[in-house]
């Protein structure tokens, strides 16, 4: 057997920034990017918190730019994107449907407690509710203080369930708040009716997207970016039947580390990227903790559920990649009323200089980042 070709750590670094697809300035963008950019990242993070903006639109403004504020809901609406449990919460592509629908029937990866057991007609009369009213949003089943139609609890944690099981599909969003309807009014019925793969076959498509996804992966990744149950004794047939057939190839590493998968052909020695971006601390990127601090020498820290006496870096710290390197730390709050962006601190990662090109490029960055949320100015 021929012996395998090390690849640097510098080639992973720059392949796995690379295929992120971040941009390099300001730029208008329509539905149909955002639907594209979704799909190139197989998935994409949604989180609550708001202090700067959602993260799932500060990852798609960085790759795609300024796009409709609705547009996240008229993809879900008209049946091109859905949500459903990825890495986390996430928007993905509607043809990926068929992977997900055998998690769907297990459940997904919550339990909702024996609300089926103890309120077994409870699920009926949702769907009916939704069925006669169309799509609705969780507070419609909460009932009031004074006894409503809903016990709130169980209704919330049955309407949860369906979703969970695929019974319900999220329709649209009113803000951050979920509209429910029957799912096969939202998805398309040819991908409903499209055939599930066996599993061995699911989990191949599922590690092929995710390479593509990610540009380079360890096994462990791959099982990182859909939280797979299993590990990576569940993936590794995948990846090695995937390198079997010529798709993927496994490279070693120049710093001994566990070995990477990439799509085969994929460039050994490619360039530099050149965007210099503010990152969502949810970013696709960053996902793998561990391979980041590998080939980007990034301690990811995410300190929004700490205390604030115990946080390094600040509550809500977006980090600045500029061209292959994590350059800095940003903690930044949006002051909404003012249209304008806080920045109120800036922490230079280890080793890197305060110059003035580093400071231009910060302002551009940050100037990009306030007008894609929608803000007018910046202050420092």
């Amino acid at each position: 057997m021929t012996a395998k070709t090390t690849v640097s750590t510098t080639a992973v670094r720059r392949l796995a920034i690379a295929a992120q697809g971040y941009g390099s300035r300001y730029r208008r963008a329509r539905v149909t990017d955002v639907e594209d950019a979704i799909r190139r990242l197989s998935c994409v993070q949604l989180d609550s918190i708001s202090t700067v903006e959602r993260s799932d639109r500060i990852v798609l403004t960085s790759r795609t730019g300024d796009y409709p504020r609705d547009a996240v809901s008229r993809l879900l609406r008209t049946g091109r994107v859905f949500e459903y449990w990825a890495h986390e919460a996430c928007l993905i592509p509607v043809e990926n449907w068929p992977l997900f629908a055998p998690a769907m029937r297990e459940g997904g990866r919550r339990w909702y407690g024996q609300v089926e057991r103890t309120h077994p007609h409870l699920a009926e009369e949702i769907l009916a509710e939704i069925r006669d009213r169309g799509p609705l949003p969780s507070r419609h089943f909460e009932g009031s203080s004074e006894g409503g139609m809903w016990n709130w609890k169980p209704a919330k944690a049955m309407l949860e369930r369906l979703w969970n099981h695929g019974e319900l599909a999220v329709a649209s969003r009113q803000g951050f708040q979920r509209l429910y309807d029957l799912t096969e009014r939202v998805l398309p019925p040819e991908v409903l009716a499209a055939p599930e793969p066996d599993e061995p076959e699911r989990l191949r498509q599922l590690a092929l997207l995710a390479v593509r996804a990610r540009g380079v992966l360890t096994a462990a990744g791959v099982v990182e970016h859909w939280r797979l149950k299993g590990g990576t004794r569940r993936i590794t047939p995948a990846l090695t039947s995937l390198v079997g057939a010529g798709e993927l190839e496994e490279w070693p590493v120049d710093d001994d580390g566990a070995p990477v998968f990439a799509l085969a052909g994929a460039e050994r020695e490619p360039s530099a990227p050149s965007a210099a971006v503010l990152l969502s601390p949810f970013d696709n990127l960053l996902w793998d903790r561990p391979f980041a601090r590998r080939i980007l020498g990034f301690d990811h820290l995410i300190e929004v559920y700490k205390p604030a006496p115990q946080r390094q870096y600040g509550y809500y710290v977006l980090p600045f990649l500029r061209g292959e390197r994590i350059v800095g730390r940003a903690d930044l709050k949006s002051e909404r009323t003012e249209g304008r962006l806080v920045l109120k601190a800036f922490h230079r990662e280890s080793g890197v200089r305060a110059s003035g090109a580093l400071d231009d490029a910060l302002a551009r960055a940050l100037d990009r980042l306030a007008r894609s949320i929608g803000l007018e100015e910046v202050r420092r």
